[in-house]
């Protein structure tokens, strides 16, 4: 049986507040293409609560995501998420990328040729969604802390409420 093989590393636009009308845009443009999956902020922030978090979507077969990131001089902005299944690849590709550059919150980081990446662990989503948004405002408050992400934290904070 062939393996099924997954993107792994995805593009990801940073948008100060026009992701939807982005995205929207784009899957209009090419035959096939959808928006995968919608989330958004809750009361926690740091976005207005209700306001589209982010947008993955897929064109032509690759999956991208989008973020109403907030305002940044360089928006529209392009960098890359690394999708991680587990505490140790999180690490390594922390890490790895960080070497030379520069960690920054909520999982993202600069590498030292100036291009940013977020590192993101599988359970991340699953945690931010779901219909239990007390939960998922005590993971988002827990994320607002943390430069690298933390597994463990992340469950721990999705547990304690």
């Amino acid at each position: 049986m062939a393996a099924t093989l997954t993107q792994k590393i995805k593009p990801f636009l940073w948008f100060n507040d026009n992701a939807e009308e982005a995205v929207n845009f784009y899957v209009s443009i090419f035959p096939g293409a959808a928006i995968t999956d919608v989330s958004r902020y809750g009361e926690s922030g740091p976005g207005d609560a209700g306001r589209v978090m982010t947008m993955s979507f897929n064109l032509l077969g690759m999956d991208f995501l989008a973020l109403n990131g907030g305002e940044w001089e360089q928006a529209p902005h392009p960098a890359f998420m690394v999708d991680c299944e587990t505490q140790d690849e999180v690490d390594h590709y922390w890490e790895r990328l960080s070497e030379g550059g520069q960690e920054q919150p909520c999982g993202w980081l600069r590498d030292k040729f100036g291009t940013e990446w977020n590192i993101v662990p599988a359970a991340l989503p699953e945690l931010l969604g779901g219909p239990d948004r007390e939960k998922a405002e005590r993971v988002m408050k827990a994320m607002l802390q943390m430069g690298k992400l933390d597994i463990a934290a992340l469950r721990a904070a999705a547990d304690n409420g």
